[in-house]
């Protein structure tokens, strides 16, 4: 590439409002009281539109050379695999019985 890109004050004005109405939307979704497994997937659904719109357009990986982005994606699947192997060893262990 040659050169850095220079974000425009309307297209970061634009990501920071749609941060905010996410933010509020985040707000009315605690609000609204949502059976127990939806309350946390629409929550986690929200913040990773959020984390999202920081990485591409704070972070300029939007307009940066893909094999960054490619980086940030793998690291976050590496992170995603690490949390799984230890969620699949702490889910699915037996039960400790009390005085032993």
């Amino acid at each position: 590439m040659s050169g850095h890109h220079i974000s425009t004050d309307k297209t970061l004005l634009g990501v920071a409002g749609a941060l905010l109405v996410l933010t509020v939307l985040t707000v009315v979704v605690h609000y609204l009281h949502l059976p127990n497994p939806w309350s946390i997937i629409v929550a986690m659904a929200v913040a990773v539109a959020k984390a999202s719109l920081v990485a591409l357009f704070f972070m300029n990986l939007y307009w940066d050379e893909r094999f960054n982005l490619m980086l940030f994606l793998a690291s976050i699947a590496f992170l995603a695999l690490l949390v799984g192997f230890t969620l699949l060893d702490t889910l699915f262990r037996p039960e400790v019985i009390p005085g032993f």
